[in-house]
């Protein structure tokens, strides 16, 4: 029989050789009596300053004839292995799939396991040549609108990062997981409380991933933009290419990322698919030395070599002005580098990444503020894109106090605090480079104010935060999408049969696993329809 075992603790001086006898002490049988001993799980626990140690959930499997007497309340039977995919019958027409970021590809991998193959569109460029792009973006501010950080192969999430914590509790995570490490991404990532892969790595993850869907069937059309989906009666037809062709299908999976700004503007102009503003965050990209953050999150033990760089995770609810607003860090990458990620020219946006070694020299994490179908009004914007044009129009004037070319506004946190232009904020991973200007230019007051607040309650948990070695980017806007799809609980648009909005861009999910998620369950539904 094996078992699951949680919560088995190891200091940093202790080896793991002692994972085995803790297991056992908690089940009451000795260590020979355990055939088997693995690692499902290992998360840091650095909350005692000064003496984090490693939490482990083990997976034991007892010798022959060998049992626990009782199971403590955090041990019990390893779950079996989830069931194959039934296999469906094919449609007549190939389903189609807009976007080839982790919502796309996972609807495609979900359809494949069920015997459906699908045809895959998207408008940038495979995830290894655009490589190429994304480096001349951050050399020099040249951006081809079609591809870069956030267009291509894999998303915006293929090089920003690889983070694919989450925090959802869906049965599917583990699915996801699975799914990269056998596509090539390390091991570690399996047992990782927060599992990371790494720009320099996912690219590859996705191109093996992307080759298995081909080999099993699906078609996959690169630097290939989506003009319009077509209907016929109430029904979802296909859709027309900016080259002029159609391509025919009564199935199309609408992911094509957040920042799909021409697909969801031809939505709202003709009213055929229902489209609605969505409330998200925007703020900035706080910039650390990661020796900075390690000492104030480890304390004395922050020079210890089995310890990763230290990452954080802050958030307050403030009232300001009688509305109480969310303020939390955001995709925070501990040795890494701040990037641009515009997909226009004059639109001024920013997140970050981390290599899988995280051996940069600075940390970076979006410290934002929620933002609300209310603060679209207040600053003009009404309707189905309201949302949209509030976050253009801060980006612009981003790019603005940047002084063009992608330069980004930067401030050191004092100075954004005093409402001063006065210490240079010095070194920077960002590049093409920052403006030393004042952010307190950008927002509305409402929003700086519960900014400056969070942040001063930041620094009250983390000691050292507020500093004239922290400084912010400008801006973080595109944390999650600003419009919704609408669909219903069977995955379908509301007002169009046949069409599947599915991950961030269209508003269901924030991030890889999310998305792949709702990939996932979208193929469920199509699947479900064709059994």
């Amino acid at each position: 029989m094996a078992y699951r075992v949680n919560n088995i603790g190891l200091w940093l001086d202790e080896p793991e050789e002692l994972l085995g006898q803790r297991a056992a002490e908690k089940l009451g049988v000795t260590r020979a009596d355990l055939a088997s001993v693995r690692v499902v799980r290992a998360v840091l626990d650095a909350r005692k300053k000064g003496s984090p140690r490693y939490i482990y959930t083990l997976e034991v499997e007892l010798a022959p004839g060998r049992a626990p007497k009782r199971l403590p309340p955090d041990v019990g039977e390893t779950p079996p292995p989830p069931e194959a995919p039934q296999r469906v019958k094919e449609p007549e027409r190939m389903p189609l799939i807009i976007g080839t970021g982790p919502a796309g590809l996972f609807a495609a991998l979900g359809l494949l396991e069920r015997g459906v193959r699908t045809i895959l569109i998207e408008r940038g460029r495979e995830v290894v040549a655009r490589r190429k792009d994304v480096a001349k973006l951050m050399r020099d501010g040249s951006l081809d609108p079609e591809s870069n950080m956030n267009f291509g192969e894999g998303g915006a999430g293929a090089y920003t990062d690889g983070k694919l914590s989450t925090r959802i509790n869906h049965p599917m995570v583990r699915k996801v997981i699975e799914t990269f490490a056998r596509c090539g991404a390390p091991d570690h990532i399996l047992i990782e409380g927060k599992p990371h892969i790494g720009s320099d790595l996912l690219p590859g993850a996705v191109a093996k991933l992307r080759d298995d869907l081909i080999a099993g069937g699906c078609q996959v059309h690169f630097e290939t933009k989506v003009e319009d989906v077509l209907y016929r009666d109430g029904r979802v037809a296909g859709v027309r290419l900016t080259d002029g062709r159609t391509l025919e299908s009564d199935r199309v999976v609408l992911a094509p990322g957040n920042s799909a700004r021409e697909l969801y503007e031809r939505f709202a102009a003709d009213g055929r698919v229902v489209i609605e503003p969505k409330p998200f965050a925007l703020g900035f990209r706080a910039e650390h030395p990661q020796g900075l953050i390690n000492s104030i999150q480890y304390g004395s033990a922050a020079k210890n070599p089995r310890l990763p760089p230290a990452d954080y995770k802050l958030a307050e609810n403030l009232e300001v002005d009688g509305e109480v607003r969310g303020i939390y860090s955001f995709c925070m990458c501990p040795g890494g580098i701040v990037v641009p990620t515009p997909t226009q020219d004059g639109l001024q946006c920013t997140n970050g990444m981390s290599n899988s070694r995280r051996n940069a020299k600075y940390a970076n994490a979006g410290i934002v503020v929620t933002v609300s179908v209310q603060d679209f009004e207040r600053e003009g914007f009404n309707g189905p894109l309201a949302g949209l044009e509030f976050q253009r129009h801060w980006e612009s004037k981003a790019y603005e106090l940047g002084g063009g070319k992608f330069f980004a506004p930067a401030q050191t946190i004092p100075d954004y605090l005093a409402g001063r232009v006065k210490k240079d904020p010095g070194g920077t991973s960002y590049r093409p480079g920052l403006a030393h200007t004042d952010l307190n230019k950008l927002f509305p007051e409402r929003l700086t104010v519960s900014l400056k607040q969070a942040l001063k309650a930041f620094d009250r948990k983390m000691r050292g935060f507020i500093s004239d070695d922290g400084k912010l980017i400008g801006i973080e806007s595109r944390t999650s999408s600003p419009v919704r799809i609408t669909r219903g609980d069977d995955m379908q648009s509301v007002s169009m049969r046949g069409l599947y909005p599915a991950g961030e861009g269209c508003g269901y999910a924030g991030g890889i696993v999310s998305s792949a998620i709702d990939g996932l369950r979208v193929a469920e539904q199509i699947a479900s329809e064709l059994a």
